[in-house]
């Protein structure tokens, strides 16, 4: 008989990163992270990230000295450092059976380099996962969400240095023997593959310190230092934690072709096959031809240390995830009109409508993008980034009617249900973000995710007090019949 809809133990649930709700950056130990020198930036609406944000030693020397939160959102949160059993309550009460969340390294290690872990960080994690535990939450851990410490971008261009390699070991080995009997997924980093677009909040590499012309072969080195931690750790996870399971996580960039012609077609097939790189090093355990053509082409010397190759194919990954938020298409022709993405732009799809924020919205290209995986991979998958931007409109009862929210959601679970039907082994799925939080590339709050609602504005004014939204119920519904009531 064939099986229809999820699987019985199907995960259900949302996901959040330390940076961007955890708050309290300056207190009980914590060093600063390059998250804390993420400005507002209220009119970046496409998401340009040319230009690295703005980064640059000047501004992060400035963001250092200056000791508040004004422009600095990500430091504030919305304060779930405080909170975080009211909100977990919350989640509990929809019924989730897992939460992504992130460890803020420089909550464990202040500066990354520390011999002994600061014990306050390391009890606020492990309060956490306890409370999850005893709410039958499982929690699923990134290891590194955007959120090293700032000291070894300043001091080593970050992952540049091969030596951070081994301070990123010790903090994930000390995370696993706190937590081995509360935590069994773990994700090594986020969304590795956005190193190449954002260099500096995903592997602290400072832009004006690279030299000219070699900017990509930093990018290339700092990456090749976080495959080859990603798996040191990967095998010391399942060393320590009986039955652990460790998975890479990919941005999944689905592209289309604009057009039939050739020329899109293959400028397509390449942008694709680029996007795969990343989880295929960590899948396979090996680079693919195509990028050491390309790093030959290019002069780019990527230097590895005997063994580093066997290290990379002996520890892969058990599963894959993936954040997915839209897909967008390519073109050979010049000046095509563009649309924004997750730290990206490509050229606009006329067949698909876009959110407050220029994301188009396609959830076919969630089904396609779940079959692509599946059939490449023939690992387990899980979803643990998927959601809208929008801005909420508070009613004066303090209701919020966001079916908006809830016909995204509606349309993306149908055809995850599809892929499911079809053969794929999805195990679960975490929504971004659980709860309304400081978005990643504007650290807006008006950029609303949750299905809880935060009382706060993007100058952080506001009680912080934490309200249902209509979407609350629905996913609730939608958790307790295990995706089949929709309606």
């Amino acid at each position: 008989m064939t099986k229809t809809g999820f699987p019985k133990n199907f995960l259900w649930g949302g996901a959040v990163a330390a940076n961007q709700v955890e708050g309290a950056w300056n207190i009980d130990g914590k060093g600063l992270s390059v998250a804390d020198m993420a400005t507002y930036k209220p009119n970046l609406r496409l998401d340009d990230y040319e230009g690295h944000l703005g980064v640059s030693s000047d501004t992060i020397e400035k963001a250092r000295k200056d000791p508040s939160d004004r422009i600095y959102p990500k430091r504030r949160g919305v304060d779930f450092y405080h909170r975080y059993k009211e909100d977990l309550a919350l989640f509990a009460e929809m019924g989730f059976k897992v939460l992504r969340v992130s460890i803020a390294w420089s909550r464990i290690f202040p500066t990354g380099e520390e011999k002994e872990p600061n014990e306050k960080g390391l009890q606020f994690y492990e309060n956490l996962f306890t409370e999850m535990k005893r709410l039958n939450i499982e929690p699923i851990v990134t290891l590194s969400h955007y959120e090293m410490p700032l000291e070894l971008s300043i001091k080593y261009s970050g992952w540049v240095e091969r030596k951070i390699i081994d301070d990123f070991v010790r903090f994930s080995n000390v995370c696993f023997h706190r937590y081995k009997d509360l935590v069994k997924y773990w994700l090594t980093f986020n969304e590795i593959d956005s190193i190449n677009r954002h260099p500096f909040t995903t592997a602290g590499i400072i832009p004006d310190r690279c030299p000219e012309g070699k900017e990509d072969e930093i990018v290339y080195q700092a990456l090749h230092h976080q495959f080859v931690a990603s798996a040191l750790v990967t095998a010391d996870c399942h060393r320590i934690i009986e039955g652990s399971q460790v998975g890479c996580m990919l941005t999944k960039l689905t592209t289309y072709p604009n057009t039939c012609n050739p020329e899109d077609v293959e400028l397509t097939l390449k942008k694709n096959l680029h996007n795969y790189f990343y989880s295929d090093v960590q899948v396979f355990g090996e680079y693919p031809v195509m990028i050491e053509r390309k790093f030959e082409r290019n002069n780019i010397n990527i230097k590895m240390e005997p063994g580093d190759r066997e290290i990379l194919k002996n520890n892969t990954v058990d599963f894959v995830s993936f954040s997915y938020y839209m897909s967008l298409t390519e073109s050979a022709k010049q000046d095509m009109e563009k649309a924004a993405g997750n730290t990206i732009m490509g050229v606009k799809n006329p067949y698909l409508p876009a959110t407050d924020w220029g994301w188009q919205i396609d959830p076919v290209g969630l089904k396609i993008s779940l079959i692509e995986l599946y059939d490449r991979y023939k690992k387990p998958l899980i979803i643990v980034e998927n959601g809208m931007g929008a801005f909420d409109k508070v009613e004066e009862d303090g209701s919020i009617h966001d079916d908006y929210r809830i016909k995204y959601f509606k349309e993306h679970f149908k055809q995850m249900k599809e892929a499911v039907e079809e053969g794929v082994d999805l195990f679960g799925y975490t929504s971004w973000g659980a709860i309304d939080l400081i978005s990643a590339g504007t650290s807006q709050m008006s950029k609303r995710y949750g299905f809880i609602h935060v009382d706060q504005d993007d100058e952080g004014n506001g009680t912080l007090n934490r309200s249902r939204k209509d979407s609350f119920y629905w996913y609730k519904k939608v958790i307790e019949s295990n995706g089949e009531d929709l309606d």
